[in-house]
C-alpha cells in the first residue's frame, strides 16, 4: 500500500509538472509571437541570430550528413545487392534522407548544438540580471533578446535539413558510384523518377519547420524559466537536448503517420 501511495504522489506530480509546463509553454509562446513584430524591425539582430544558430552549427551538419549519406549508400548497397537493384541505390539514399535521415537528425543535431547554445545563453543572462535590467531600463527582453533567437532558430532549421539532405545524397554518390562503381546513369535517373517533390521533398520540409519551432521554442522556454545558479543553468539545458530530442520523434512518428500512411 505504501508502495502504491509513493507511486501515485510521483505521477501526480509529473503530472503537475507537465501541466504547468505546457500551460506556461503555450502563454511563454504566445507572447513571444506578438513580441515579433519588433524583430522585423531590427533585422540585423535576426541575421546575427541566423548566424548564431545556422552558420556556426553547419559543421556538425554538413560532416554529419556526408557520413550518414556514406553509411546509408553502402548499407544499401549491400542490400539491394542480394536482389540485383543496385541501380535503384540512389532512391534509397534519397527517399530515406528526404523523408526522414534529413530532418530528424538534423534537428537533433541542432537540439545539441544550438538549442542548448541558446538555452546556457538566456539562462546566463538571467542570472547575471540582464534581462531584469532592460526591463527596468524599458525594454522588452522578449522582443530584444527571445524573439530574435527564437525565429533565428526557426529560420535556420529547415536550410540546415536540406544541407543535410545534400551533404547525405553526396555522401551515398560518392561510395556507390565513385568508390564501388554503380552506374552513375542508374543512380541519379532512378532518384529523379521516384522522388516526387509534393509527396517526399514538401514533406520533408514541413518536418524541418515543425522541428525547429519545437525545439527553438524549448531551447527559448528553458532558458528564460532556468534557476538563477550554474547548477540550473546546467540543468535548463539538460532538459533542452532531452526534451527537444523526445519531442522531435514523438513529432515525427505524428508526422510521418498523417503524410505517408495514406501515400
Amino acid at each position: 500500500m505504501k508502495i502504491f501511495l509513493i507511486l501515485c504522489s510521483f505521477v501526480g506530480r509529473l503530472t503537475v509538472d507537465a501541466t504547468w509546463k505546457l500551460g506556461e509553454g503555450t502563454l511563454f509562446l504566445i507572447r513571444v509571437l506578438r513580441s515579433s513584430a519588433a524583430t522585423a524591425m531590427r533585422p540585423r539582430l535576426l541575421l546575427d541570430e541566423i548566424h548564431f544558430a545556422g552558420v556556426l552549427s553547419l559543421v556538425i551538419i554538413v560532416v554529419s550528413g556526408l557520413f550518414v549519406g556514406l553509411v546509408l549508400g553502402l548499407q544499401g548497397y549491400e542490400t539491394l545487392k542480394r536482389y540485383g537493384s543496385t541501380g535503384a541505390v540512389g532512391t534509397l539514399v534519397a527517399l530515406s534522407l528526404v523523408r526522414e535521415l534529413g530532418p530528424v537528425v538534423s534537428a537533433l543535431l541542432f537540439a545539441s548544438r544550438a538549442g542548448s547554445a541558446i538555452t546556457a545563453e538566456i539562462g546566463i543572462m538571467k542570472t547575471t540580471e540582464q534581462l531584469t535590467a532592460m526591463e527596468m531600463m524599458g525594454v522588452d527582453p522578449h522582443s530584444r533578446v527571445i524573439a530574435p533567437m527564437f525565429w533565428g532558430g526557426v529560420i535556420s532549421m529547415p536550410i540546415l535539413s536540406a544541407i543535410f539532405t545534400a551533404m547525405g545524397i553526396l555522401g551515398g554518390y560518392l561510395i556507390t558510384v565513385v568508390v564501388i562503381g554503380v552506374d552513375s546513369g542508374a543512380f541519379w535517373s532512378q532518384m529523379q523518377a521516384s522522388v516526387d517533390f509534393w509527396g517526399d521533398v514538401f514533406n520533408g520540409i514541413i518536418k524541418s519547420c515543425v522541428f525547429g519551432i519545437a525545439v527553438t521554442a524549448i531551447a527559448v522556454f528553458e532558458g528564460y524559466f532556468a534557476h538563477p545558479t550554474a547548477e540550473g543553468v546546467s540543468r535548463a539545458v539538460t532538459r533542452t537536448v532531452v526534451t527537444s530530442a523526445l519531442a522531435v520523434l514523438a513529432l515525427d512518428f505524428i508526422l510521418t503517420a498523417f503524410m505517408f500512411t495514406g501515400a
